[in-house]
């Protein structure tokens, strides 16, 4: 893959890819560092962010580093750290909606759910609110027909090709599937979201494990 990199203002770069798919892989193959003087990287749906001290380097250097870059499936061999475990106790208000559109049973849901890792592509709608992709196929599934006005805090969701954890209650129409006690954002860690862009996950059924 070759993303369109473009300068972003004085101290950043913009690599724009064709799906999100290669944002995660080439954010992947970012595991071993990032390009010297590149302070942070900002990941979107179909973009990376690279700002960069203009002390240290600049747009063009960034660029070329960039080109070097190999990128990775999130569950190769280039990643030493295991994924976060995530309980999930699957109960959500819509696991037999999701079951229903899917031709699945519930047990098969919770198996493709939790037999699988997950990964941050990017976050966003709220402060650790992380969209995960994960290495089974997709059950691209459509958000409910109305949002609800309050989703507790630790529910387990899906829509599209994402699943989620509320990190907070709020207005949300994703399906929910299931709920943890896992904290998704607290002031007491650093970073605060346990999932930034990059981080992968496994969730693992609570009471399998009682």
């Amino acid at each position: 893959m070759t993303p369109d990199v473009r300068a972003a203002g004085a101290s950043a770069v913009l690599a724009t890819f064709d799906s999100l798919a290669e944002v995660v892989a080439f954010r992947a193959g970012l595991a071993e560092g990032l390009p010297a003087g590149v302070t942070e990287v900002v990941s979107g749906a179909r973009t990376l962010l690279f700002r960069f001290d203009p002390a240290v380097t600049d747009a063009g250097r960034v660029h070329s580093l960039l080109s070097g870059v190999r990128p990775s499936r999130p569950t190769d061999d280039r990643h030493e750290r295991e994924p976060i475990v995530v309980p999930v106790t699957y109960d959500g208000a819509d696991l037999d909606a999701v079951s229903s559109l899917t031709g699945m049973t519930r047990d098969d849901l919770v198996a493709w759910h939790t037999g699988q890792v997950w990964t941050s592509a990017f976050c966003g709608f709220a402060p650790g609110f992380s969209y995960l992709t994960g290495t089974a196929a997709s059950l691209d599934l459509p958000r409910r027909d109305a949002s609800r006005t309050a989703v507790p805090s630790g529910a387990v969701a899906l829509a599209g090709e994402f699943s989620a954890v509320y990190p907070r209650t709020s207005p949300g129409g994703w399906q929910l599937i299931g709920r943890t006690e896992v904290p998704m954002w607290s002031l007491d860690r650093t970073p605060p979201a346990l999932a930034p862009a990059g981080v992968r996950l496994r969730f693992v059924d609570a009471q399998a494990r009682s």
